[in-house]
This record gives structure tokens, C-alpha cells and sequence, in this order.
């Protein structure tokens, strides 16, 4: 799996995996602090789903729209807005169904954002881990 993350985008695995530690760092924090830690805790896990599948549907995109060059303008715009569909539909079943608490998963999703601005950080936390040994 790793391998083909990075045949998409080098920067991917870092990018899941700085999603996935941030999703567990939230659950060990918060989970001591609300009432309904099952609906919590599985908010957070689709909200964390749904980031990595983000993720990965952006790399998608981007390798796609450098293939095809020219005039890939609508092509990436429709995409981007078909994401966003699928995640509010991914939303509104959840709270429908009430499978998760909808503000955990908004935080979720969030650690796209948050593992993006952090990813340099962590390259350079790993790399020096790497020296160490």
C-alpha cells in the first residue's frame, strides 16, 4: 500500500500517516472528556476516514490533471466539487443514522489540514530519529 501511495505522490504516505497520528492523538485526549465516547470515538474514525480517502483522491486528481495538460481546468473543478458532494453525503448519513458525533468528525477531517501544515515537522523529527539510531 505504501509503495503505491508513493508511485502517486511521494508526499502521501507522510501525509496518511501524519492523519492517522493526529486522529490517535485526539482520541486519547479527548475521549476522557465526553459522555458518549462510543459516538465519539466513531465520529472521529469516519472523520479520519474521510480525510485519508481526501487525501488520497487529491493526489489522484493532481497526477491526473499534470497527465492530461492542457484544458484540465474543468476537469479538476468538477472532481474537487464531487468530492466535497460525497463528504457532505458521508456527513448527513452519519448524523441520519446517528453512527458518530458530527463535530468529532469535522475534527477528523480537520487532520488533513493540520498533518499538511505539520508534515514538514515531521519529516524533520524522523529523519533526526533516524540519525539517532
Amino acid at each position: 500500500m505504501i509503495k503505491w501511495m508513493k508511485r502517486l505522490n511521494q508526499a502521501l504516505p507522510g501525509l496518511v500517516f501524519g492523519i492517522v497520528l493526529y486522529g490517535v492523538i485526539v482520541e486519547l485526549v479527548g475521549v476522557w472528556f465526553v459522555t458518549d465516547k462510543i459516538r465519539y470515538t466513531t465520529g472521529l474514525f469516519i472523520g479520519i476516514a474521510c480525510a485519508c480517502g481526501m487525501a488520497i483522491h487529491i493526489a489522484m486528481i493532481i497526477e491526473e490533471s499534470v497527465r492530461i495538460g492542457k484544458g484540465h481546468e474543468k476537469y479538476l473543478s468538477f472532481k474537487s466539487v464531487m468530492r466535497y458532494l460525497v463528504l457532505c453525503a458521508i456527513m448527513i448519513t452519519m448524523t441520519y443514522f446517528k453512527l458518530g458525533n458530527m463535530f468529532t468528525a469535522i475534527i477528523g477531517i480537520l487532520g488533513l489540514k493540520v498533518s499538511a501544515y505539520a508534515q514538514p515537522l515531521l519529516i524533520k523529527a524522523f529523519k533526526r530519529f533516524l540519525k539517532s539510531e
